[in-house]
């Protein structure tokens, strides 16, 4: 990068190069969780999941979107309501099956 002719260089300090031990364990800790992606929806089920994007899922029960779960990392997050844009986040969870029990347990019958 220069400015007006004069070359600028950042160098990073030795401590920031080395990996710090918390980055080294909490990489460590997230190869070690189980794979993130949910088991299609039965099909006789009345709940179903589908797949709409990279990480997202959209959940319906019969016709009727209940909302959303993102997968973001190693966490679900449960977002309620028909339309993604104006969903509501319920709840986050470490597994997939509660993150549709929450979505679920807000329909109103």
């Amino acid at each position: 990068m220069t400015t007006r002719g004069v070359a600028m260089v950042l160098d990073m300090s030795p401590i920031a190069r080395k990996p710090s031990a918390v980055r080294l364990a909490t990489s460590d800790a997230l190869r070690q969780l189980p794979p993130r992606r949910p088991e299609p929806a039965r099909v006789e089920g009345d709940v179903r999941w589908e797949l709409v994007d990279v990480d997202r899922y959209e959940v319906r029960e019969g016709e009727v979107v209940l909302g959303y779960v993102d997968v973001v990392g190693a966490v679900f997050v449960a977002l309620s309501g028909p339309w993604y844009s104006a969903a509501v986040e319920l709840r986050q969870t470490l597994r997939f099956d509660e993150a549709i029990q929450t979505l679920r347990s807000t329909r109103r019958h």
